[in-house]
């Protein structure tokens, strides 16, 4: 009778454990795709996004929450991606356009070897990137390591505001990116 007890209070926990997994917000399952495939979170939908910190390609340390405050647009990429490759310009003249709006850009390599990278990156773009070869930062975002490039716009309160899955375009990126800046933080304690 006791090991009946014990077995129907373990699947009991079990259920409510499996029950709550699925109440858990999921900006995947919250937010909105458009028709050009870019997921789009409203405000009242978004949830923080994972620990993005690590070493900079070129030495020393980023984390993210340094620039709690600012709206930050995080892109995955790799040298030998060819979509990240055309990409970079747009990033960068994205990035120009909107820094001055307390927007930021952080780069984050995958899949690569250090030099590659910095060759890659030397002249094209002026934002740092954290090297990432074991694509960890971006399982933990849950962007397979199999859709590079992908582009995340984070709110000035650190949440994912919108996620592109595809190389993107300055007139597709930037007006998302202006949106979000527009918008006001929602926390109120100190950033």
């Amino acid at each position: 009778m006791t090991a009946r007890r014990w077995a129907a209070s373990l699947l009991a926990t079990m259920i409510v454990v499996a029950l709550a997994a699925c109440a858990t917000p999921d900006w995947r399952k919250a937010c909105g795709t458009n028709s050009d495939g870019v997921i789009e979170c409203a405000p009242d939908q978004r949830s923080a996004a994972p620990e993005l910190a690590g070493e900079l390609l070129d030495g020393g340390s980023y984390d993210v929450s340094q620039d709690r405050g600012q709206v930050v647009v995080v892109n995955f990429w790799g040298s030998w991606c060819a979509p990240c490759r055309a990409e970079a310009d747009d990033l960068e003249a994205t990035y120009q356009a909107t820094k001055g709006s307390g927007v930021t850009f952080l780069g984050i390599n995958v899949q690569d070897s250090r030099d590659k990278a910095i060759a890659f990156e030397e002249g094209r773009v002026t934002y740092p990137s954290i090297f990432d070869p074991g694509s960890r930062l971006a399982l933990e975002l849950e962007i397979p390591p199999n859709t590079i490039p992908a582009t995340v716009v984070l709110d000035r309160d650190g949440r994912i505001a919108a996620v592109i899955r595809a190389a993107v375009k300055q007139e597709g990126l930037q007006p998302i990116v202006e949106r979000v800046a527009a918008e006001s933080p929602a926390s109120t304690g100190d950033t």
